[in-house]
């Protein structure tokens, strides 16, 4: 509509990938030498990360048109794959024949074939997949079995695993540290800077036929400012602006209309997390004559309003407003249709065949883990959109993630809920550890609550889990030497937990030290003496009585459908 009036030959700012666009910042540069180097000698797995719409996209395909000749690629997209959905995916991408319904055993053997043909004809094989945060991590061990086929100097099969943040604290537990140890490259993208934003609007201008400098700085400044240097967002702001511009006759994007632009488009986004260098280096302060800024202020009041309100007032006041608001519909309980004399084996078939009768249909709308996060985030009191129900969002509620493998038992002395990973014949799925006792839990499956059988939850739960945590001192690593009014806090909370007069510290001194020691020692975790996220989530699994719990009175659950 535009192009006309600003003299392009084509319209500069969509969001449809194109080669012809590829901007290629310092950042962009930079993650392609560390995942070509990754990549490159005997490597066999390289991870690059980043935000959504930061250029992971960009920075691959750029990474594939500097491959050699003898390098044959494979792009999986968007995967929710089963191990054999994968190995057949991987089939079909590089032409590898195999029988209809062919086992994993017979699927491996065909791609190594492969794999060791191209290899005896100097070719080298390099396998991208995008979107590697939704991959199970069965699925993650399935790949990194694939690369177990090797030469004395390097790999057969080479993978690039591209994903959001949230793929590194997957590869950060204990179940995937096999594969974790193997990332031989790895690269996290950050947005742009303010004088790349003003590069990548001129860059794209300039392909798109344009002859002048479009945009007045005080709109590229104000504009790198709110999409806070996402590339995606700054497309679709500058599309808005010259639209806004075209409309109004003007030949050149002035400030006025750079801020109705990001008033129309950015008020429909989600913040981006604090660590955005845009952000934190920006230099231009929010006034008056820009209302919508004004309008994000009072929202970011009310929601820290909110979360105080949250964290004071009386528990039993949560308790009342979580479960009604968050959970308007409530499975009938399992363990009321059960046998609960100790069963013999026709007993426990029927049993499993009364819970499988009320989960599975469950399971088919609990594949997502958005949409758990988003239930888990309700039972701290927060109602978020997709695009909000994850790790970086959260810390703006003072929120905090923590991902680990363990058991029941672990989750019993932490105390909080947490979003399990289960699964089933075919897939992945995800519910809510609501409630626990000796012999049964409450699970939190699409909006409802069911309860099983511990010994249940045990043949379908390997131990992945996900749960979010609440401390002044998060982000603190506390140890010997270190001052301040963080040790004053520490030193408060070891004094409530362990039952001691308090006595008033400002170092962490070797006294402080052994009484870490002793919590750590008393909780069955790695004793150091230093007071790390584990050892401070613990600490106040204790003293925060306003906080979700898992173990406290089981609450009654509804028999009739709602």
């Amino acid at each position: 509509m535009y192009k006309d009036f600003f003299g392009l030959s084509e319209l500069p700012f969509t969001i449809v990938p194109s080669s012809r666009y590829i901007f290629l910042s310092a950042r962009h540069r930079e993650a392609m030498n560390h995942l070509q180097a990754g990549l490159g000698g005997g490597g066999g797995f390289a991870l690059l990360t980043g935000e959504v719409g930061t250029g992971k996209t960009t920075v691959s395909k750029a990474l594939l048109s500097v491959l050699e000749s003898n390098v044959k690629t494979g792009l999986l997209l968007n995967p929710t794959y089963t191990s054999t959905d994968l190995l057949e995916a991987i089939c079909d991408e590089f032409s590898i024949s195999y029988q209809q319904s062919a086992s994993l055993k017979q699927l491996t053997q065909a791609i190594y074939q492969y794999l060791l043909d191209n290899h005896g004809k100097g070719i080298k094989t390099l396998l991208l997949i995008d979107e590697a945060q939704h991959l199970s991590a069965d699925v993650l061990e399935q790949l990194r079995l694939l690369t177990n086929l090797e030469t004395e100097s390097q790999k057969l099969l080479r993978v690039l695993l591209i994903g959001q943040p949230e793929l590194q604290y997957k590869l950060q537990t204990e179940e995937l540290r096999q594969l974790a140890q193997r990332i031989t490259g790895r690269y996290h993208l950050l947005p742009l800077t303010t004088d790349e934003v003003s590069q990548y609007i001129q860059f794209r201008l300039q392909v798109a036929g344009g002859q002048y400098d479009i945009f007045t700085a005080k709109a590229i400044k104000l504009i790198a400012k709110q999409t806070q240097g996402v590339p995606r967002l700054i497309n679709l702001v500058c599309d808005k602006c010259m639209l806004y511009a075209y409309y109004g006759g003007e030949a050149h994007i002035s400030l006025s209309v750079a801020e109705k632009a990001c008033e129309d488009v950015m008020s429909f986004q989600c913040p981006i997390g604090r660590s955005n260098p845009v952000l934190n280096g920006g230099t231009e302060s929010t006034t008056q004559s820009q209302p919508w800024l004004a309008y994000f202020v009072s929202l970011s009041v009310g929601c820290l309003l909110a979360a105080t309100a949250w964290f004071w007032v009386p528990s039993w006041m949560v308790s009342e407003k979580l479960e009604s608001a968050s959970f308007e519909s409530v499975a009938e309980p399992i363990s009321a249709q059960v046998n609960q004399t100790a069963p013999n084996n026709n007993d426990l078939s029927s049993q499993n065949n009364n819970i499988a009768e009320l989960v599975e249909p469950l399971i088919r709308q609990s594949y997502n883990p958005i949409s758990a996060m988003k239930t888990l985030m309700a039972l701290w009191g927060y109602k978020v959109a997709n695009d909000e129900a994850n790790c970086q969002q959260v810390e703006r509620a003072n929120l905090y993630c923590y991902q680990d493998s363990g058991t029941l038992n672990d989750l019993a002395v932490i105390n909080r809920p947490a979003m399990l990973t289960l699964q089933d014949q075919y897939h992945s799925y995800f519910a809510i550890l609501y409630k626990l006792s000796d012999e049964k839990v409450q699970l939190l499956l699409a909006d409802k609550r069911v309860e099983v059988p511990t010994q249940w939850l045990k043949q379908h739960w390997s131990g992945e889990f996900q749960l979010l945590w609440h401390s002044e001192l998060a982000g603190q690593t506390l140890k010997l030497s270190s001052q301040g009014p963080e040790v004053e806090k520490l030193n408060n909370l070891l004094s409530q937990v362990l039952g001691e007069p308090l006595k008033e510290r400002h170092q962490f001194d070797q006294s402080m030290k052994n009484r870490v020691e002793a919590f750590q020692m008393w909780q069955g975790i790695n004793v150091d003496g230093i007071a790390g996220k584990r050892t401070l989530m613990l600490l106040d699994s204790y003293v925060n009585n306003k906080a979700p719990s898992v173990v406290d009175s089981i609450l009654p659950l509804a028999t009739e459908d709602k």
